[in-house]
């Protein structure tokens, strides 16, 4: 196999080719050149950022037959030989794969002998922290006083995991994640070498799904090389690397801002019908929001923009948008990125964070139409007269005596809002209870499944504010549905006569569904369950002549009966 991959082929050989990390290279290329370069070395970083390139261009320079230099010279028999692997002084080691004491006590019984071929001999331990403690202790006494002439780089990508005590016998150099502009640079430089053609945006789009390391950049590029026909295109990255266009990003953005719920929704389940990554579908969201809002703050910023590029839809999308809303976007997304690491429905908190947002959006246009209706406004002073005509009527009567359990129940009976503006119909889920069964509840919950599949071919919108949902009481003619989240059941009523119609297609018979949050459901069922209990206790003593008796004399509230 003659073919090598890019990164392979471009892997940097001098100092001025490991890019984005001018603070090390140029600290590195005069402590060489001035010979006052240090036994021991730490590089950590993230991934590809350069680091086990920039330990063998460092071991090249100092063994450069032309030293001492900045840069080696790459043409040399110590140069080239250290750069094939030929020159046995030049010692890379695998961290992960030599963790043991018997390990590094190896390198410290070898460190002893002089180079055989170079002036130094240099030792290149990548991912040393995988390295135990026991090896790392045996390691210490070397490190701190090595023979002159060895050179330690200790390379990893979570220093936190390294004893402070090796950490403080090194210079340590943090390797940062490389700019994205910096990436496309390089990329441009290598295409051009090649004579591939790829587009501008093609490359931007590599550079951002690289997240900072060159390497991975390289390889994503090599993939859409491979993906792609004459020349790679945006498509053919967006293909490779599972992310979204820019016009779809608008038009769900869009969609959601214009309370086209229908839309964004419909939107999303093409996404991921085509085999879009959830993931990658909100990172890419949270980017182009967070552009979206620079460029709203200051148009001059253009420059910094990392997933948007400027063209007429953008401009007219960053004109219409508040940046309230933007931002209240970009926290909600960012949230729901955190939650679909650890779930197997990715799809379903990204539609609820979606459906959230569409709802906000409409409830602020509400509150803003609600502010400029002058005939609203007077109608709310004429009742706000009146209510405190009727509070001062009640402040002036008599006090009465009031029993707190009846009067709580009373307050109970009428339609109590959440917070999300749901007035839950008590009296007719209580209605319900009194004539719901067994055999109608199990009857509904068998076709459940077959309902929801229906429903969601029938109407996604529809389905989304329901599949969280489950059938928890039913009459003949009712079902009471219990919903996880209380923002669905005035979502639900919106498609309520859809979402019965498939239902009483799937159950053969008409049911009204009434939806009550699941926390006031639990509430609601152990109240029922509790009268229940009192009336059978009740009717109980009713039978007992002694008990009832008792209670004429005292009462039912010092009344207690024991067996």
């Amino acid at each position: 196999m003659s073919y090598q991959a890019l990164y392979r082929v471009w892997r940097p050989r001098n100092f001025q080719d490991v890019v984005g990390q001018t603070h090390i290279t140029r600290t590195l290329q005069n402590a060489i050149s001035q010979e006052k370069f240090s036994h021991a070395y730490l590089f950590s970083g993230p991934r590809g950022t350069g680091k086990t390139s920039a330990a063998k261009i460092f071991a090249k320079t100092i063994n450069c037959e032309h030293a001492p230099v900045k840069e080696p010279c790459n043409e040399c028999s110590a140069c080239l030989g250290i750069q094939d692997g030929s020159i046995s002084d030049v010692i890379e080691i695998d961290a992960a794969s030599n963790t043991s004491v018997d390990d590094i006590r190896e390198i410290r019984d070898k460190v002893k002998y002089a180079a055989s071929s170079v002036p130094y001999k240099v030792y290149i331990i990548d991912e040393v922290h995988m390295i135990s403690v026991n090896a790392f202790n045996a390691l210490l006494k070397t490190l701190e006083e090595p023979p002159k002439h060895v050179v330690f780089i200790l390379a990893t990508t979570e220093a936190h995991k390294i004893p402070l005590t090796i950490i403080s016998r090194c210079q340590r150099f943090d390797f940062k994640p490389i700019s994205n502009q910096a990436i496309v640079e390089r990329m441009k430089s290598i295409v051009d070498a090649e004579n591939i053609t790829v587009s501008s945006d093609a490359l931007e789009t590599v550079a951002l799904a690289a997240e900072g390391g060159m390497r991975d950049a390289l390889s994503i590029l090599d993939q859409a090389i491979s993906y792609s026909e004459e020349s790679v295109e945006l498509e053919d990255v967006l293909a490779v690397t599972g992310g979204v266009s820019q016009q779809t990003l608008t038009n769900i953005i869009e969609a959601m801002y214009n309370k086209d719920a229908h839309h964004a929704l419909k939107l999303l389940d093409e996404l991921i019908q085509t085999g879009k990554d959830p993931g990658r579908f909100v990172f890419d969201l949270i980017y182009f929001l967070r552009d979206l809002l620079l460029f709203k703050s200051a148009p001059s910023l253009e420059g910094i923009l990392e997933r948007a590029r400027i063209d007429d839809h953008f401009k007219k999308l960053a004109e219409t948008a508040q940046m309230d809303w933007i931002q209240d976007a970009i926290m909600q997304l960012n949230q729901c990125q955190q939650e679909i690491k650890w779930t197997n429905s990715p799809k379903v908190f990204i539609e609820v964070t979606l459906l959230s947002l569409t709802n906000k959006q409409q409830q602020e246009q509400t509150s803003v139409a609600g502010t400029v209706d002058h005939n609203e406004l007077s109608k709310l002073a004429t009742k706000l007269e009146k209510l405190e005509k009727e509070l001062q009527a009640v402040k002036n009567a008599p006090s009465q005596p009031s029993n707190s359990a009846p009067a709580k129940e009373t307050r109970r009976t009428q339609p109590r809002p959440t917070k999300n503006g749901y007035k839950i119909p008590y009296e007719k889920i209580r209605h319900v209870l009194t004539e719901a069964s067994k055999p109608n509840l199990k009857n509904v919950q068998s076709q459940w499944a077959t309902f929801l599949n229906n429903l969601k071919n029938t109407h996604a919108p529809a389905h989304a504010t329901i599949q969280d949902s489950k059938p928890v009481a039913s009459s003949d003619k009712a079902l009471i549905v219990s919903f996880k989240y209380e923002i669905h059941c005035s979502l639900f009523l919106d498609n309520r006569e859809t979402v019965e119609s498939v239902l009483s297609n799937s159950v053969d018979k008409p049911l009204t569904i009434i939806p009550i949050p699941e926390n006031n459901w639990q509430e609601l069922r152990n109240e029922y369950i509790n009268k229940q209990e009192q009336s059978e206790t009740k009717q109980e003593d009713k039978e007992d002549p002694l008990v009832e008796e008792a209670r004429k004399l005292v009462g039912d509230d010092l009344l207690e009966i024991h067996d």
